[in-house]
């Protein structure tokens, strides 16, 4: 009787064998008290009617002792006392009037009892009460020999005819009942393991992948498809059974379900979609037919999800499945905001705030990194430094709301300017750097070149030049440290000069035993 997980009792079985328990007191005390009431119709004295039912209580109660003692809780034991039960109501039933007697409805209620407390499998299988009350009112009344008066062969025929009938109504809302159970709880374990699952998800396609997966394996959408609504154009994070289909305008018209669900904020259940509103989705998800169109909201819409049914078309999708993909889509919208909040984050925690380039602390990690690679592959490595002159003057002169919009146009210079794999950061103040991978001091000379011709022409409010210090691994440095000095050396020996210049460290060391 006992079973675990997806399958286990909603009730624990020591519960229900209470319930049980209190049943039969009940079926013994209203035996007991239908003899008191009615004496007239008893067939014994009623010290023995008593006697019986103390009786009966006590191989109950004996029987349940010795099923909970057993190792391996057997079915047959507990099977047992339902007969034990069924024997019990039929001699009750005898000994207190028979047909007319009240007591036989106490059978009525044990199985109904039976059925809601064990199961409705066990409800249905007690024929051994309808057995022997059959027998016992089908001798009683001389049916079996042919002698039965027609009131009383129509009384027994309608009390069986009743306990059938209660029996199966009760078992079939019973079995209504459970599977609605185990079909929540069902739904319930799948959103506890979805949310699991969206604790490794650390990006919006990650989110949406699990998102997808598991309304799959809950439900029967057929083709899914996962949006984020970008400005008027969707772009489309993930998806489950849509065709490649050719689309060349993925616009959003002012009736698209994306755009209506995106703006209400509720989720729309489209019969099919129309292919002049939608012309795309409808290239996608061709001949759709009963799509859910679910907007993710967590504070603000992050996405919308068009999920479309395998029913056929006359059919409608259950209010009960678009509130779960409803719960489950509010899941994912929370951790969607959560990802793009966390990328946000790490983004700026690498990101200088005014000119949007990298940042020292990322300039660094970024150095070290190429460093130990070139270490490990005996390659090379250049480091430029990089300074706007007379931009304390600037400054002075213009204020730093000129200064401020004079570094973030120079910052954009840089990042037109750099190679694809290059870091260009902005070192702190009014200096920049770069870290160059794979670059000889010659090369490097050269990109430093480029780097500052393109300040100098950058179209800055206030024209202004730079100066530049190159040193290169491992010859000016084998270590960030040391690399940088020699970087930063270079860079004086560039202002020293004249400025809006270019030195390497190795220019700069020949430049100081001249001048030593």
């Amino acid at each position: 009787m006992t079973v675990t997980g997806a399958r286990a009792d909603v009730v624990s079985l020591d519960e229900r064998l209470l319930y049980l328990r209190v049943l039969r007191a009940v079926l013994a005390g209203a035996t007991v008290l239908v003899a008191a009431l009615l004496p007239g119709e008893l067939r014994t004295p009623f010290l023995n009617l008593c006697l019986f039912a103390l009786g009966y209580l006590a191989m109950c109660l004996l029987a349940e002792a010795a099923w909970r003692l057993m190792r391996s809780r057997g079915l047959w034991l507990f099977g047992g006392l339902l007969m034990l039960d069924g024997v019990y109501l039929a001699a009750a039933a005898y000994l207190t009037g028979g047909t007319s007697g009240s007591v036989r409805y106490l059978v009525l209620v044990h199985l109904g009892a039976v059925t809601l407390l064990a199961s409705y499998r066990t409800g249905l299988k007690l024929w051994h009460s309808l057995l022997q009350l059959c027998a016992f009112y089908a001798s009683r009344a001389g049916i079996l020999h042919g002698q039965a008066d027609t009131a009383e062969r129509f009384r027994i025929i309608a009390f069986i005819f009743a306990l059938w009938t209660l029996t199966l109504t009760i078992a079939t809302l019973a079995a209504v009942n459970e599977r609605e159970l185990r079909r929540r709880r069902y739904e319930l374990e799948q959103l506890a393991q979805m949310g699991r699952a969206l604790e490794d998800a650390n990006d919006p396609l990650s989110v949406g992948d699990v998102l997808l997966d598991t309304l799959a394996d809950t439900f029967t959408f057929d083709r899914m498809a996962l949006f984020e609504v970008v400005d008027d154009s969707p772009r489309l994070l993930t998806c489950r059974g849509l065709l490649d289909a050719l689309v060349a305008d993925f616009r959003i018209g002012e009736m698209s379900v994306l755009q209506t669900a995106y703006l209400r904020r509720e989720t729309l259940l489209v019969r099919e979609l129309d292919p002049e509103v939608d012309p795309w989705l409808a290239a996608i998800m061709p001949d759709a037919r009963n799509v859910a169109v679910v907007p993710l909201v967590a504070d603000a819409v992050v996405g919308v999800l068009v999920a479309e049914t395998r029913e056929g078309s006359g059919s409608r999708i259950e209010r009960r499945i678009v509130a779960t993909t409803e719960r489950f889509a509010g899941h994912a919208a929370m951790a969607i905001r959560n990802a793009n909040l966390l990328e946000r984050m790490q983004q700026m925690a690498v990101t200088d705030g005014l000119t949007e380039l990298a940042n020292r602390r990322s300039f660094d990690r970024s150095l070290e990194r190429e460093l130990t690679r070139a270490n490990r592959t005996d390659g090379r490595l250049s480091v430029v430094l990089l300074d706007i002159d007379h931009f304390k003057q600037l400054n002075d002169t213009h204020g730093h709301v000129v200064g401020d919009s004079v570094l973030r146009q120079v910052a954009t210079a840089l990042r037109e300017c750099g190679r694809e794999y290059d870091t260009v950061a902005r070192y702190g103040g009014e200096e920049f750097a770069a870290v160059l991978p794979g670059c000889s001091s010659a090369l490097a000379l050269q990109v430093a070149e480029r780097l500052r011709r393109a300040v100098e022409e950058s179209g800055a409010d206030v024209p202004v030049t730079a100066s530049a210090g190159v040193a290169t691994y491992p010859y000016d440095g084998v270590d960030a440290g040391s690399l940088l000095q020699a970087a930063d050396q270079a860079l004086y020996a560039s202002k020293r000069s004249g400025r809006n210049a270019v030195r390497s460290a190795e220019q700069a060391r020949a430049t100081h035993i001249v001048a030593g």
